[in-house]
């Protein structure tokens, strides 16, 4: 075994962990690749071709990246684990009216415990990703991630559920480059088409970005179980039929199939009686927020109130807000109101650019 320590990097064929992968062998670690299989494009609908981490060219990509380099790769096949958990949650978090949030889930109770088991069977240290975010050990003993040095690419938002156990063995080894700058370090190691490989910002599994045809293959009498709802104002008044309230969000105004005569969005959703209550924008904004299902990184518990940046959604800007812990709930005190608050999606807590912790969002009472 190297000095460094030998560290299992996750490769999903592209750009970002193939760069890792080989950065963490050049600086002297005993690397071992690892694909994870987490679903099959055909049993989700999909009809064209099946692209993204999960592809045959994927898992060739990285398999050759690791034979090219002399170090060894493994396909790790956790299609039922990821299916079960991260798929079901999805389609039920559709049908309780809320908006999931399937990428967080995946890091915390799939991606990272899958890595970890099987760091652990082959006598791995350390666990790597390709994610743009930091990690460090703070004074407090707790391990703290930070954002990423590149902002548009930051992904330390999508971290917030992993446990302080798995932290304290994960590396980032991208977290201090840019974007650009990894795409020129894969030309200059002579992968120019890993270097070129265009970024799919849609949910992995779900063909071509449409979640509705998704949900109805995964549900197929959800139609007929649910059927059509109505369209109703803050005041209760009925303006409207819809297909049925799983197929909105909170904030959408595209697609409702409705014409007002002003722009109209979703501003709540109503599973027990089937409706999708529409509203002007300023009807969107709230001053508080409650979060469920809590993990603190930076602090084990925040005993006293603090100011903090709330994010709640991956590419919000954050708002300035005070935060108040009530055991496993926190509740977030905006300083200006924010737009577009949907249940089920995550809401994630910055000091400075440390992160503090994170959960999901509760529905209004």
């Amino acid at each position: 075994m190297s000095k460094k320590g030998r560290v299992l990097v996750a490769m999903s064929g592209g750009v970002d962990s193939s760069v890792a992968a080989v950065m963490l062998h050049e600086q002297g670690y005993e690397v071992i690749g690892i694909t994870m299989k987490t679903w099959d494009y055909a049993s989700s609908g999909g009809s064209s071709k099946e692209t993204g981490c999960c592809s045959l060219d994927s898992i060739n990509d990285a398999r050759t990246l690791a034979v090219n380099y002399g170090f060894p790769h493994y396909i790790l096949d956790i299609r039922d684990e990821f299916g079960d958990y991260v798929i079901d949650n999805f389609v039920d978090e559709y049908i309780a009216g809320r908006t999931p949030n399937p990428c967080v889930l995946c890091n915390t109770h799939i991606k990272w415990e899958a890595l970890i088991k099987r760091a652990n069977k082959l006598d791995c240290e350390f666990i790597a990703t390709g994610h743009y975010a930091n990690i460090r050990l703070h004074d407090n003993g707790r391990y703290v991630i930070s954002k990423g040095r590149d902002e548009n690419k930051d992904q330390s938002y999508v971290l917030w559920g992993v446990s302080q156990e798995n932290l304290a063995r994960t590396q980032f080894p991208l977290g201090s480059f840019t974007k650009a700058e990894i795409r020129q370090m894969a030309l200059e190691m002579g992968q120019h088409e890993i270097a070129n490989k265009s970024e799919s910002y849609e949910i992995c599994f779900v063909p071509d970005n449409d979640y509705r045809s998704f949900l109805r293959h995964k549900k197929p009498n959800l139609d007929q179980e649910i059927g059509p709802g109505n369209f109703i104002l803050s005041d209760g008044t009925v303006v409207g039929q819809h297909i049925g309230y799983p197929y909105f969000t909170i904030g959408q105004r595209r697609g409702l199939g409705i014409a007002l005569g002003k722009p109209m969005f979703v501003i709540q959703i109503l599973p027990e009686s089937n409706s999708v209550m529409l509203g002007e924008e300023h009807e969107l904004e709230r001053s508080q927020a409650f979060v469920r299902d809590i993990n603190l990184v930076k602090y084990a518990s925040i005993d006293e109130p603090m100011e903090a940046v709330t994010k709640i959604r991956y590419k919000d800007a954050g708002a300035i807000s005070t935060l108040t812990q009530h055991g496993n709930i926190m509740q977030v005190d905006f300083t200006h109101n924010v737009k577009g608050i949907a249940p089920g999606q995550s809401a994630v807590f910055y000091e400075g650019d440390d992160l503090l912790g994170g959960g999901f969002l509760m529905k209004e009472n």
